[in-house]
């Protein structure tokens, strides 16, 4: 191999691993930890590793986010936590997760994918107020460093897929948790996301009352998903009563678990991420700041 060729080698190279860090995907393995020293009063097990096999993460003792930014050439400075669902026993990751994200910074908006304690899972120590504990925590957490990822903290909403629409419906909703004192000036920080995103939410996303300071909200689902079409009709119908901006997409085909619509083999839930895209845009989350 002449000198000159491996230079050439050396710079095709570069430039790759370039494209990786430019487009964010060199940022899928930072993950940070919702506290320090682990989630308060089970700080003795977040050494405890998470279990992992093909579509599903579970055991999560220590509690975090995952950090995917996109390009900083068309960042707006938006930013979305994410939580996948998995019934509170595991933790869809890639399909509801990462692809989730992959999505979303393709349109500018950076991406923190929560992983939650999972109160159903065999053997769990938890209860419903850890999940809610940790989602809370996730929206302080971005929003304390909010200018080191690129994003305004004024501009962090939150999106959930079945179960983990649950959880963000909880941080939308919901009054912050006082199971713990607060340990730093992060459990301090305004929770409220500025908008929601819910796919095919459980019941548990259905609240007694919509609170005044409710986020404007998009909802989606498959008609013919048994579990999860009928809350986001009633949410619907909490939100236009309380005068809270809504949208809603309720698909004629298609079940539950369709994750970002890839593996469908309906064409409008193939299509449905753009209704995101779309929505986004017209709330004015996509215009860059």
């Amino acid at each position: 191999m002449t000198p000159h060729t491996s230079l050439k080698i050396v710079l095709i190279i570069a430039a790759f691993v370039a494209s990786f860090v430019e487009f964010g995907w060199a940022q899928d393995s930072l993950v940070v930890p919702l506290w320090k020293n682990g989630a308060p009063g089970f700080e003795s097990r977040r050494a405890e590793p998470e279990q992992a096999k093909d579509w599903w993460v579970r055991n999560i003792h220590n509690p975090s986010i995952t950090v995917f930014l996109p390009p900083k050439s068309i960042a707006t400075g938006t930013g979305v936590v994410v939580c996948p669902g998995g019934g509170f026993r595991n933790i869809v990751f890639n399909s509801e997760g990462r692809d989730a994200a992959h999505y979303l910074t393709s349109l500018g908006v950076a991406v923190f994918v929560l992983k939650y304690r999972l109160f159903r899972m065999e053997g769990s120590p938890y209860q419903q107020q850890h999940p809610t504990q940790d989602i809370f925590r996730a929206m302080r957490l971005v929003r304390s460093r909010a200018a080191e990822f690129g994003v305004d903290s004024s501009r962090i909403g939150v999106m959930g897929f079945s179960a983990g629409g649950e959880v963000a419906s909880w941080v939308s909703y919901g009054k912050a948790p006082s199971a713990y004192t607060p340990i730093d000036p992060i459990d301090k920080l305004k929770f409220r996301p500025a908008f929601q995103i819910l796919i095919y939410p459980g019941p548990l996303a259905v609240p007694e009352s919509i609170p005044t300071d409710a986020p404007p909200t998009f909802l989606l689902a498959a008609n013919g998903d048994e579990c999860c079409s009928e809350p986001i009709v009633k949410l619907l119908q909490m939100h236009r009563k309380e005068k809270i901006p809504v949208e809603m997409h309720l698909y004629a085909k298609g079940a539950h678990a369709f994750n970002m619509g890839s593996r469908s083999e309906f064409v409008t839930l193939k299509t449905w991420p753009q209704r995101i895209a779309d929505w986004l845009k017209d709330e004015g989350w996509l215009t860059r700041k």
